[in-house]
């Protein structure tokens, strides 16, 4: 009863930074976090987004609005931020799929300053302050990548590399990646409704668990690997049984 009691407890009282924390996977984290009482900081690019998370999360919440491609706000946050716990990195701009020939190279270029220039700044400017891990974000396509998925493949191969690297680095901080399949979050609002219906669907009925994914299957993820104090420089799919069929 003792050690289960201590585990309930882990998060009790910690400083855990979301970035990405103001909607989708980011926000269900901090959610979770805060139910086990944990202090989370959410940052965003968007402070209306901010405002509207920080309602739903306890009073001991705080939000900021920076914007996470520029080098100098982000270390100046962490320099605001000073000592914490955990950092979350869980920010990025809508996917957009398409084949090879159509893919524009300014277009790809900048699909990579958010998702990974964003947490490869994030982890740079954190790691002083950083006490105990930093949990990432990459996804399937970097192990299950279906047609039109050359950037979506590439940007999660990418992170999970930077990862293993920083798990090395910065030990003994623990540093892991979270990799979700399809996830029903704002991630797909480039496509209509009715697109995005058929597409949760079509794939939750190839599924091993016969669903797609919630923010909230995902966020229970990043939790265990704030909680757990061995594993670093790992990949933990969560993608429903995707990676299987």
């Amino acid at each position: 009863m003792e050690q289960i009691a201590k585990s309930k407890e882990v998060l009790q009282g910690q400083k855990i930074v979301i970035i990405g924390g103001s909607a989708g996977i980011g926000l269900a984290t901090a959610k979770s976090a805060a139910a086990k009482n944990a202090t989370v900081i959410i940052i965003s690019s968007n402070q209306q987004r901010i405002d509207k998370a920080l309602e739903e999360l306890p009073e001991s919440a705080t939000g900021y609005a920076i914007d996470v491609t520029n080098e100098i706000q982000v270390k100046n946050i962490f320099e605001q931020i000073g000592s914490f716990d955990h950092l979350v990195f869980t920010a990025g701009e809508n996917l957009e799929l398409g084949d090879l020939k159509d893919t524009s190279l300014v277009g790809a270029h900048q699909f990579f300053e958010i998702r990974y220039w964003g947490a490869f700044a994030a982890v740079k400017y954190a790691s002083p302050y950083v006490k105990g891990s930093i949990v990432l974000t990459s996804g399937i396509a970097s192990n299950r990548p279906g047609k039109g998925w050359s950037l979506g493949a590439s940007i999660c191969s990418a992170m999970e590399g930077f990862a293993r690297a920083m798990a090395i680095e910065l030990a003994p901080v623990r540093v892991n990646i979270v990799s979700p399949g399809v996830v029903k979050t704002d991630l797909w609002s480039g496509m209509s409704l009715t697109e995005r219906e058929e597409m949760y669907s079509q794939i939750g009925s190839s599924l091993p668990v016969k669903r797609v994914g919630n923010a909230d299957d995902i966020a229970k993820t990043y939790v265990y690997l704030m909680e757990q104090d061995y594993g670093t420089g790992q990949t933990i799919i969560v993608d429903g049984g995707a990676s299987l069929v």
